[in-house]
């Protein structure tokens, strides 16, 4: 199984679990990062996700990694919340983001920049637009590195 395969397993498994205590799953990411291979669950609710909660959810996973045992190599399991500047990666991220500010980091300079930031306004399968004051800006996703939540302190 490719690392696609065993975080598509992982949701399948963590979801209900998450679903039941009123949790949402953020993203699963299956990356070696050195020498160690990491499987990770990024969950998020209302108000925020607190150490219990990861604890919670990591416990009851657990048991499911080590009866299913779909993944051959040895790897650290760890759930924790996304962050604060959490990247968007998929649409129900971008859905749930509307009317929020973001910040844009393109591959290239855009108008001499490669930082933007506003309110997400709209987006589709090749565009994201944002809104700074009263201008919109689009972006075509192929363009973007990351985009991400702005942290406001």
């Amino acid at each position: 199984m490719a690392a696609r395969e065993y975080e598509k397993k992982t949701e399948e498994f963590i979801l209900p679990i998450l679903e039941r205590l009123g949790f949402e799953l953020w993203d699963v990411e299956y990356v070696k990062e050195g020498k160690e291979h990491y499987l990770r669950a990024y969950i998020d609710k209302e108000g925020g996700i607190t150490i219990n909660d990861c604890v919670a959810v990591s416990r009851e996973m657990n048991e499911i990694l080590d009866r299913e045992d779909y993944i051959p190599e040895e790897y650290i399991f760890e759930v924790s919340s996304p962050g604060l500047d959490r990247p968007l990666k998929k649409d129900r991220d971008f859905s749930r983001s509307i009317g929020k500010r973001v910040e844009i980091h393109t591959y290239r300079a855009l108008d001499g920049q490669k930082d933007f930031s506003g309110e997400l306004v709209s987006y589709d399968a090749d565009r994201i637009t944002i809104k700074e004051e009263e201008t919109q800006q689009v972006f075509e996703r192929k363009d973007i590195a990351q985009i991400r939540l702005e942290v406001v302190l």
